[in-house]
């Protein structure tokens, strides 16, 4: 496939630990519920399923806050659960509510029907990609993205979101042979979707950890973090010739940054409780170091315009300078600590984004 040549390549570039003119910036679930047109696009989809899985509708919503805001990329309109719903879970989304699965997995016999799902079930995805890599015409770099394996367990075993994580835990806990029999079906799946996203134009692609931060130590080491490194190692490096920059973000992760150092990845994101100078110091720097990805808290967004550009310099401040010149060295991809809520005020996004990009480089600077 054939798209046209990338006219800003700031994110891949600080993915990559290599020196940028300012500190690119992207925000989780950029694309929702808090833009007015995307609510206008989802009635008219009928359903949040039926926005996903219709490409010119997932293209739209896509490019909607491009048009707004200058962002410095692009991430692929889709929902970390469309894996286990190829598995045939059955996802639904009611309005107001979060996503329910139709079947759950919860013991052997479950266990024993899951299986890496034909990719073909997807299609509709990678054909979104594809057709959101055309209509961004070189505009800004596309993310392709996925839930990690232990979080789409996590969606798999509960039915839907939970706020204790008692079905999942106590079968994780008391079955662990059957939990690391579904993280391993999990974690081939996704590093096999997000190959297709690859092959299908996605320019770097992330992993979502999302209920990582939910375990104990020791059990977020054999649980989460060692079926990252099974997706990853499974990852295609380069599409083309080109490099494909891996992010993994794990919120709540910030205690096992020393674990997580090690991943092969180029990219770790931070939620906002951890500080973005300690995580440098800890992993991006050296040779072997990651590019940092965060880290805002997503309440400053309802701060007034003024104080959210107080805070914005604040994260920028705490990562200091990033590497400039040849060669690689510490870089950091502004963004939120997690989703972007759907009260935002829309002009606080403008705030924030012209924000960045004035302090980032005021920073270059010296000044």
């Amino acid at each position: 496939m054939s798209f046209a040549p990338l006219k800003n390549d700031t994110f891949l570039r600080a993915c990559l630990r290599q020196a940028t003119d300012h500190t690119p910036v992207w925000l989780m679930r950029q694309a929702g519920r808090y833009l007015p047109e995307y609510c206008a696009t989802r009635a008219k989809a009928g359903s949040f399923m039926g926005l996903a899985t219709n490409v010119d509708y997932a293209t739209e919503v896509t490019l909607q806050p491009l048009e707004r805001y200058p962002l410095d990329a692009a991430i692929l309109f889709s929902d970390i659960l469309t894996v286990p719903d190829a598995m045939g879970l059955g996802l639904s989304f009611a309005l107001g509510e979060g996503p329910k699965f139709a079947r759950t997995v919860r013991n052997e016999a479950d266990v024993a029907t899951l299986a890496v799902p034909d990719m073909d079930k997807l299609r509709y995805v990678f054909d979104a990609v594809t057709s959101i890599r055309r209509a961004l015409d070189g505009r800004v770099p596309l993310i392709g993205f996925s839930g990690s394996p232990w979080t789409l367990a996590c969606y798999m075993v509960e039915g839907g979101g939970s706020d204790d994580y008692r079905l999942v835990k106590s079968l994780m806990y008391s079955r662990p042979d059957l939990m690391h029999r579904i993280l391993a079906i999990n974690a081939d799946a996704v590093a096999a979707y997000l190959n297709a996203q690859i092959e299908a134009g996605a320019q770097a692609v992330m992993v979502f950890d999302s209920w990582g931060g939910v375990l104990a130590d020791g059990a977020f080491q054999d649980f989460s973090l060692a079926y990252t490194r099974r997706v990853l190692a499974q990852l295609h490096r380069t599409h083309e010739g080109v490099e494909i920059p891996r992010l993994v973000f794990t919120k709540g992760g910030g205690l096992w940054l020393d674990d997580m150092k090690s991943l092969d990845c180029h990219a770790l994101g931070l939620d906002w409780t951890v500080n973005l100078g300690r995580a440098r110091a800890l992993v991006g720097e050296g040779p072997q170091g990651k590019a940092l990805q965060g880290n805002i808290d997503p309440n400053v967004l309802f701060a007034p315009p003024a104080a959210i550009d107080t805070q914005v310099a604040q994260v920028l401040e705490s990562f200091g300078k990033p590497h400039q010149g040849e060669g690689q060295g510490a870089t950091h991809i502004f963004n939120l600590g997690h989703g972007i809520s759907q009260y935002t005020p829309p002009e606080h996004v403008s705030a924030l984004v012209e924000a960045v990009h004035r302090h980032s480089r005021r920073l270059r600077a010296g000044n």
